[in-house]
């Protein structure tokens, strides 16, 4: 358990007497010197007395032979579990950073600081006097919480702990050659995925591409939060692996990554060169007047029942006209085997019956969005091994586009089956659109039965959205890569701690607070939550937002 209360304040009151004792009396640590308590001390103004005091460089510094200077930043103290325990700070760390101990037995071990509190005796008495005016001692002590991540046997397996860490142990920043072995960070492999840095490291983070396939990826943020710029990303990675990829695209952002992008600003060096991928992209759209760079995309009514045609029409008791429906379907393949919607709607025009009136009407308006035609659309020109497909749907009714992702994603379940395409990645932006958590769309069932059995098959699923609550769970919950940048909306928080693995309680918090563009990612090769800095992309991102004045 933790300290007391009086405790604590005990040792407030004799930190300062004993500070000097301490740097004496432990040969573990080289000495860095304290100021000359013959200098006055300087005036400081009032309003200065309360603000926190800042930190040094590193006071507590020792040598080790494998990792060479380590800088002490804490010590453990009161009661020490195998899991967690508390340490006094004594060096400047932040929370979410990690640490390294060691251990009686097992050596040096990772753990990471999850809590930090400042613990003052500065009372409200004493606050009172500096607001009038005058000046305070105020004495403090600085606690964080830190759990273990464990450390790797001989076998390099990763291990826990099985008896607790000594109290007046001190802990360390841990070196990055730890953090890589003991999270199991790789960099350079042929099936990794490099999508940013550890925060405030310089570690590449690089995610498996086989894990993510076979076990589905989400990617939540909030609006601007940088979900789609983190998929560029990843869709850069699966190009630039050959790996086969359709996007459905609602917003028509994805075919900017053709253009090369514009070269990384920032301090931070993620050894990244610009570069356009429009030799691997392949664009389709049912509107290519609105989308002129894209080619045609059409279905064929062959394969289409008369059910699903009356279920894209704004006709609310569809049982009325399918008979009428289903025989005119029937009429025109009996002399016809490639039929449009204008041969449907001659057929039902020709009976001259007046009760199919509203039917012949939602039929025209169908034909005018001109996605149906005797000559549909092949799969093997949608899909080709080691490009990526956009689907893009800018202009596209709602309706119509829940059609077409249903028939694209029916397609290439059944042929993925079959190993007819190669295996793939399907990604869904605006997810929340194609698989409600309520309601129904017309893409519903089938984006489900990929989430449950895609991985089987080799057809992956990333699933990309703003609106985690709005997801249909049994999707949600499928998804065992996860990639959650800045969400602050309460029902998306509490839908991602309650449907997706790895996510440690209290973590909410912290995914509230990410700055923007910052991740956190976990799942498929990364067993721990890590924050990443995403890096910047390659290619242009059509995602930015338009500027209604103009700021240069």
């Amino acid at each position: 358990m933790q300290q007391s209360e009086s405790e604590i304040s005990s040792s407030l009151a004799e930190e300062r007497s004993d500070r000097e004792e301490v740097a004496e009396n432990e040969p573990l640590y080289e000495d860095a010197g304290e100021d000359d308590p013959s200098e006055p001390e300087p005036t400081v103004h009032p309003s200065e007395l309360a603000k926190p005091k800042p930190r040094g460089p590193p006071t507590h510094v020792v040598k080790d032979p494998q990792y060479g200077d380590l800088d002490g930043v804490g010590v453990i103290f009161g009661n020490v579990g195998t899991t967690n325990f508390h340490s006094r700070l004594i060096g400047d760390i932040d929370k979410m950073e990690y640490v390294m101990v060691k251990h009686q037995h097992d050596g040096w071990t990772l753990g990471q600081i999850v809590d930090v509190e400042r613990k003052t005796d500065l009372t409200l008495e004493k606050a009172k006097r500096i607001s009038d005016g005058g000046t305070v001692d105020i004495d403090e002590i600085v606690i964080a919480k830190v759990d273990i991540l464990g450390y790797r046997d001989d076998r390099n397996l990763l291990q826990v702990n099985r008896t607790p860490f000594k109290a007046g142990d001190t802990i360390f920043r841990a070196k990055d050659e730890l953090i890589k072995n003991v999270i199991g960070l790789k960099e350079g492999t042929p099936t990794g995925a490099y999508l940013g840095l550890l925060f405030g490291h310089n570690i590449r983070v690089e995610v498996d591409i086989n894990s993510m396939v076979q076990k589905h990826v989400c990617i939540l943020a909030k609006t601007g939060g940088g979900k789609s710029f983190l998929c560029g990303d990843l869709i850069e990675e699966l190009m630039k692996h050959e790996v086969t990829v359709l996007v459905i695209d609602p917003h028509g952002e994805y075919g900017a990554m053709r253009d090369t992008g514009s070269k990384p600003k920032g301090a931070r060096d993620f050894k990244i060169e610009p570069r356009g991928f429009a030799d691997q992209i392949l664009e389709f759209a049912t509107d290519t007047t609105a989308n002129p760079k894209a080619k045609p995309l059409k279905f064929t009514l062959g394969n289409i029942e008369a059910r699903d045609l009356l279920a894209l029409t704004q006709i609310k008791n569809g049982k009325t006209f399918l008979t009428s429906l289903r025989k005119a379907i029937d009429s025109v393949k009996s002399v016809k085997k490639d039929y449009g919607l204008r041969d449907i709607i001659a057929i039902l025009e020709s009976e001259e019956d007046s009760n199919n009136n509203s039917l012949i009407a939602e039929l025209e308006y169908l034909d005018e969005v001109k996605i149906f035609a005797p000559q549909g659309t092949k799969i093997d020109e949608l899909v080709v091994k080691g490009k990526m497909t956009i689907i893009n749907l800018r202009g596209t009714p709602p309706d119509i586009a829940e059609l077409i992702v249903n028939r694209i994603a029916s397609a290439l379940f059944e042929l993925r089956k079959l190993g007819k395409v190669p295996p793939m990645m399907l990604v869904c932006e605006e997810a929340h659109n194609w698989c409600p958590q309520q309601g129904l769309s017309a893409s519903s069932k089938i984006l489900r039965t990929i989430a449950a059995e895609g991985r089987k098959f080799g057809l992956g699923l990333t699933i990309i959205s703003q609106r985690a609550a709005k997801i249909d769970k049994n999707v949600l919950s499928q998804c065992n890569t996860q990639m959650i940048l800045k969400v602050t909306n309460p029902n998306d928080l509490k839908a991602i701690t309650n449907s997706l693995e790895g996510i440690a309680e209290g973590m909410d918090d912290e995914i509230q607070r990410l700055p923007i563009g910052v991740a956190l990612i976990v799942g498929g090769n990364i067993q721990n939550p890590l924050f990443i800095e995403v890096r910047p992309r390659e290619s242009r991102h059509g995602g930015e937002s338009v500027e209604i004045i103009p700021t240069r």
